[in-house]
């Protein structure tokens, strides 16, 4: 199709670039198809752009909207709080309502303070981790994101799978320049789902081990699950040598049951971080743990703050998001339509003899071109044809299916039969002509 389809947001994109850096206010936006778009509104699972064009949406905004688009009950609750008051740096009844709510769905949230996004969240659980164990590394998996600041922003991007080197001492590569070199000190990177290498990683360097940090489900790079037993075994080794093991739930937590992944896979961790699905979009997120680490929070001798923390906009976004899910209970659907639009997936890739690959929970799922039968870790992520994907993905766009463009696709509690049954014939159709 012709990119004359986009006309209106590449207009408004020139006029973005002489005042914004690339025209855009996060990096990924520049990377749409076939370039950054302008949005005008969004309403369930269908969001609308300045062209008029009308999209079936399985991006719901990076995840953040469990819910869809512009749900009613969020908005009003929204609206209503926030006539009360935007912000008063100091305490206010919904917030304990919020923090009461999560510490009866999340198992290990006795204790919890609210932040504003997943990165900084992240870093107020290590900083409670060294501050308990008195050590200074943390442990962390290739691939797994935990943010942009500089001592996560390693091991997020390579080169390809043989640049990493070996297993058991892999090469980092910085995401980013301007990223400090002395932060590539502050952890220990593995490849995901070996508990073998871990134990035996572990068991030699525990006494420089403050913390495992873990996407339950990783995500950020494929959509890959754990192997079983792989996390309860992390469980186990963090128990045996007093490490805090530390859910990075931004993304599960929320979209694979109201208690996250440690609910779902019924493993608690020491802390853990909620975001995204949480605040149905608006900037909210929590480090939430039991009382034996946040204690140090508790008396002060952790120092957390931030000025914007539990503004009434967010917190009204939070409980209204969790009302909605806890009395509408749209899990059992959200998998089952996930597993039924990944199945159709595969029997048109099939249909279409393409090399199609496509794993996941349900509520999220990733589709990559790979000869590989099923993605275990990051190194095998790097073995998909990219260039592939990114024409499929352009093709589903130019056909007014929106998806995420490393593969991610998300389910929300909006999406219907007849959404994943025409994204399933839109795929068909593309898969055919590519």
């Amino acid at each position: 199709m012709s990119n004359t389809q986009y006309a209106a947001s590449a207009a408004l994109l020139q006029r973005a670039r002489k005042v914004l850096a690339g025209g855009v206010s996060s990096e990924f936006r520049k990377y749409n198809h076939p370039h950054a778009i302008f949005y005008t509104h969004g309403k369930g699972s269908r969001i609308y752009d300045v062209d008029g064009n009308e999209y079936l949406d399985f991006t719901l905004s990076q995840g953040p909207l469990i819910l869809g688009h512009s749900h009613p009950h969020v908005l009003r609750s929204i609206n209503e709080y926030s006539e009360q008051g935007q912000l008063f740096a100091g305490q206010h009844i919904r917030e304990i309502e919020l923090a009461e709510k999560l510490n009866e769905l999340i198992p290990s949230a006795e204790m919890m303070r609210f932040c504003l996004d997943g990165s900084e969240a992240v870093q107020t659980a290590f900083r409670v981790a060294r501050a308990k164990t008195g050590r200074n590394k943390f442990l962390r998996f290739e691939g797994h994101y935990h943010g942009w600041l500089d001592n996560v922003a390693w091991g997020i991007s390579a080169p390809s799978a043989k640049d990493l080197g070996s297993r058991e001492q892999p090469n980092v590569f910085p995401w980013s320049q301007g990223i400090s070199p002395a932060t590539k000190d502050e952890f220990i990177i593995l490849p995901w789902n070996d508990l073998d290498l871990l134990r035996k990683t572990v068991k030699l360097r525990h006494k420089e081990i403050a913390a495992i940090i873990t996407e339950p489900v990783m995500c950020n790079n494929g959509c890959i699950l754990p192997q079983p037993g792989y996390l309860s075994g992390i469980r186990e080794l963090c128990n045996e040598f007093n490490i805090a093991l530390i859910f990075d739930e931004v993304i599960t937590g929320f979209r694979l049951s109201l208690g996250g992944a440690q609910r779902y896979f019924e493993v608690t961790p020491d802390l853990a971080i909620f975001a995204k699905a949480m605040g149905s979009g608006y900037p909210i997120s929590a480090i939430v743990g039991k009382k034996e680490w946040m204690h140090l929070i508790e008396e002060g001798k952790v120092i957390h703050a931030g000025t914007m923390n539990s503004c009434n906009a967010t917190v009204a976004a939070a409980l209204a998001t969790i009302e909605v899910l806890q009395k509408e209970n749209p899990y059992e659907r959200m998998f089952q339509l996930g597993k039924k639009l990944m199945y159709g997936l595969r029997n048109a890739a099939l249909e279409s003899n393409q090399n199609l690959l496509v794993q996941g929970a349900g509520p999220m799922f990733v589709t990559s071109f790979t000869s590989l039968p099923g993605l275990n870790d990051y190194r095998d992520t790097l073995s998909s044809d990219k260039e592939k994907l990114g024409r499929f993905i352009a093709a589903m766009h130019d056909r007014k299916i929106r998806i995420i463009g490393r593969g991610l696709w998300y389910m929300s509690a909006a999406h219907t039969e007849q959404d994943v049954d025409h994204a399933i014939k839109i795929a068909g159709e593309v898969l055919r002509a590519m």
